[in-house]
């Protein structure tokens, strides 16, 4: 039964992450489109969004494989038989429980050590995507812009050499700078990206109005001013490691201004693994929590199937609303306990009742028969 589960578990959550990276890769094409990156940088930002796409999903996952895998099993009587043999309605769930607790683990060290890093990993190579200049700039023949200070312009590229070359510097915007150039080539001149004019001519208007204008044989413009805004790194919530979340910088106005997110994203990194458990039980309870039926189990599996989907829309309110009330943070381990508790009573509660139910029966059939006798 373990590695039934187990295998519906991998399928599910394999489906269901490709398609999720499929969508979010989408929302990535502009890397190649606008940044003209190489598919390699582009797939390689969309696998480091992976880890958290797995860690939300797998909850969900637990609830359909085991649900599938339970009903085709005890559509067979195939949980009839063990329980025919002996067996216990705790060794009956326990695979699945130890496949819940197992994915929780793992969720959970997902949610602490591999989504921050997989996150600060993808922002910072995304950051340095969106900040190459070489890739964003060089398009001949069409007008480029980085952001409102500085318009390029190439008639074409001929190898590693640019021809044609216009410059609008728009820093200060009383002064505009144009410079335009016979060729151009993109260097780097201490570690700082540096376009290399070849006879270029600067123009700019001073203070009184006067266009000035000099001549160059080799000029070099300096790109970082440029690549500023770009290059800042903001870490988000899901960036951080958990005692960033708990330990806030208040010092810092941006970490003091969320620090009601910081939190909620804390707790919620804490208790959302709990939701194995509980999407697990929900499966157990909705095939195994009832009388046998050679019909199927269809109507217990819907009722379960909404309480699966209102957990989770739940969990997920209950963190976004944590953010603006930090007491709401008490509800996001109150929701995942209260439903491991209810439905461990619901399904172990009913085998104890069956129990005691079948021991009375036969200790009344002892005692007519010892009667007879």
């Amino acid at each position: 039964m373990f590695r039934q589960v187990l295998s519906a578990v991998l399928i599910i959550v394999g489906s269901l992450v490709l398609m999720a990276l499929l969508a979010q890769g989408l929302s990535r094409t502009d890397l190649i489109l606008e940044n003209r990156q190489s598919a390699l940088t582009y797939f390689y930002i969309v696998v480091l969004g992976s880890p958290q796409v797995v860690a939300l999903l797998t909850p969900l996952a637990i609830f359909v494989g085991a649900v599938w895998s339970l009903n085709r099993i005890h559509k067979d009587s195939e949980i009839v038989v063990a329980q025919a043999a002996g067996m216990t309605r705790w060794q009956v769930a326990s695979p699945i429980l130890r496949l819940a607790l197992a994915c929780a683990v793992m969720h959970l060290a997902v949610n602490l050590w591999v989504q921050p890093a997989s996150q600060r990993t993808m922002r910072e190579a995304v950051s340095v995507a969106r900040a190459d200049l070489a890739a964003a700039l060089i398009r001949p023949g069409q007008f480029t812009t980085n952001g409102e200070r500085l318009t390029f312009y190439a008639r074409e590229q001929v190898g590693g050499e640019l021809r044609g070359v216009l410059i609008s510097d728009m820093t200060d915007p009383d002064y505009p700078t144009d410079i335009l150039a016979r060729s151009a080539a993109l260097v780097s001149v201490e570690g700082r990206p540096t376009m290399m004019l070849r006879d270029a001519l600067s123009q700019q208007l001073d203070e009184e109005g006067q266009l000035s204008i000099l001549e160059f044989d080799q000029y070099m413009f300096d790109l970082t001013e440029f690549m500023k805004e770009d290059s800042e790194l903001i870490l988000k919530a899901s960036d951080k490691y958990l005692h960033e979340l708990f330990f806030v910088d208040r010092k810092d106005y941006f970490q003091n201004k969320e620090a009601d997110g910081f939190l909620a994203e804390a707790n919620a990194r804490l208790t959302t693994p709990l939701l194995n458990i509980v999407m697990a039980l929900l499966a157990i309870v909705a095939v195994l929590g009832g009388d046998f039926s050679r019909q199927g189990y269809s109507r217990r599996i819907g009722i379960a199937a909404a309480g699966a989907t209102f957990v989770l829309v739940v969990q997920l309110a209950l963190q976004s609303a944590a953010s603006d009330d930090p007491s709401l943070n008490v509800a996001q381990w109150a929701m995942p306990v209260l439903a491991i508790v209810i439905l461990s009573w619901v399904y172990f509660g009913r085998g104890r009742r069956i129990g005691r139910r079948t021991a009375r029966a036969d200790s009344l059939l002892a005692a007519r028969k010892k009667a007879m006798a």
